[in-house]
């Protein structure tokens, strides 16, 4: 997508609307993918509240997703100042950046390997009925989403910086992307987490996106960057194993059922 937007802006024929409608579509597709993280984020996180604030929740955290990206957009000077090197740490320069991406991986993947020895051990929470208790549980989740958003975003922001930095209009296409991946991303919300709950093996899929995803924000914070194009491709070759087991296992159940039948 990246070559494609490049190849866009230095094409002499075309028109300044042409090379900000292909920054456009390139750059909400990319929004749209990276947003699968944080749908998965938002799945695992809100899985523990009381059933009737868990989709609420998930769109308040996905709002607040876009407000925290259009605004880091317009701090788009300050955020690219985050890649000047703070200090060396053997021989490798760590700026603001790294630091943030370091941080925010390490946090996925605590998180991660705390859901899944939960969800292996069967010791997950259930959350209490307890007004306070609730209301405590939903702050946590909101506080936790917050900081995977601010991650997440500044990951998103300056890969949209550099996708669309010879583009005219670059901050209305940086904006229109955004909106258009959250809206996608609402939209896909609920169905997502429904069937990641309704099949226990892919909330442990799940999980295990989710810690890669924390690995590779590492790595990045480390200068050892892993393609996204490499990680999403597993992520949907997994999926489409899964799919397959699911759909073995649902056949099998209804084989079973017709054996069980009386004749």
């Amino acid at each position: 997508m990246l070559d494609l937007v490049t190849l866009a802006a230095e094409s002499p024929a075309a028109s300044g609307l042409t090379k900000a409608a292909i920054a456009l579509a390139a750059l909400a597709a990319l929004e749209i993918v990276l947003g699968i993280d944080n749908l998965v984020v938002l799945s695992v996180v809100t899985s523990k509240l009381p059933q009737k604030v868990q989709g609420r929740t998930r769109r308040i955290g996905l709002i607040l997703a876009a407000a925290l990206r259009i605004g880091l957009l317009f701090l788009a000077t300050w955020i690219m100042r985050l890649t000047t090197p703070l200090f060396d740490v053997l021989g490798n320069e760590i700026s603001g950046k790294d630091l943030l991406l370091l941080g925010g991986g390490g946090f996925l993947i605590a998180k991660a390997t705390l859901e899944i020895h939960k969800h292996t051990e069967g010791d997950e929470h259930h959350a209490g009925a307890g007004g306070v208790r609730k209301a405590a549980s939903v702050g946590a989740a909101l506080a936790q989403i917050l900081v995977l958003d601010f991650v997440f975003s500044l990951d998103s922001v300056i890969t949209a910086v550099g996708m669309t930095e010879d583009v005219p209009w670059r901050m209305t296409v940086m904006i229109t992307a955004i909106i258009i991946a959250i809206a996608v991303m609402l939209v896909f919300a609920e169905p997502v987490n429904r069937f990641i709950h309704r099949h226990p093996t892919t909330k442990t899929l799940a999980l295990a996106f989710i810690l890669l995803v924390g690995v590779a924000l590492m790595a990045e914070g480390l200068d050892a960057h892993l393609p996204r194009g490499y990680i999403y491709s597993a992520m949907a070759f997994s999926l489409l194993v899964e799919g397959i087991n699911l759909r073995v296992k649902a056949n099998r159940e209804k084989r079973a059922e017709r054996d069980a039948a009386p004749h």
